[in-house]
């Protein structure tokens, strides 16, 4: 009777981690799916946040509360750049779709515009929202 080969003895690895070098292209990929997740998690934020508005001041002031921490205000900072990465990422996505930029250096280029307008857009939602806060007090 023959012996039953061992998986890892008869097929090859995946190639993933092994010879593929990073891109941005790759990078932005995955941040893609990763970012589009984040959005299902600011999602449930809003939810929250709609619920204890509905619910009363008791619960409203709860969830402001957590809201306006300074670990729930790197959340929220953490759902916006999502936002817009997945924004502009998107846009990118539906010019392949239209058949255009899917050159190497253009592909490339708007992977680091996806990225850069992310950060960009958010440091500047940010600055808008500190700002008409201090305007407010």
């Amino acid at each position: 009777m023959a012996e039953i080969p061992r998986l890892d003895q008869t097929r090859p690895l995946s190639p993933h981690m092994q010879i593929w070098r990073w891109h941005v292209t790759m990078a932005a990929s995955i941040l893609h799916r990763v970012t589009g997740v984040a959005l299902w998690a600011g999602l449930l934020i809003l939810v929250a946040w709609l619920y204890a508005l509905a619910a009363g001041p008791v619960a409203f002031s709860a969830v402001a509360g957590a809201l306006a921490s300074l670990p729930g205000l790197a959340i929220l900072f953490m759902v916006t750049l999502s936002l817009f990465f997945h924004l502009a990422n998107g846009i990118r996505h539906l010019a392949w779709d239209l058949g255009f930029g899917f050159q190497l250096k253009t592909a490339d280029a708007t992977a680091w515009g996806a990225g850069l307008f992310a950060l960009a857009a958010n440091l500047g939602f940010w600055a808008w929202i500190v700002t008409a806060v201090r305007a407010a007090s």
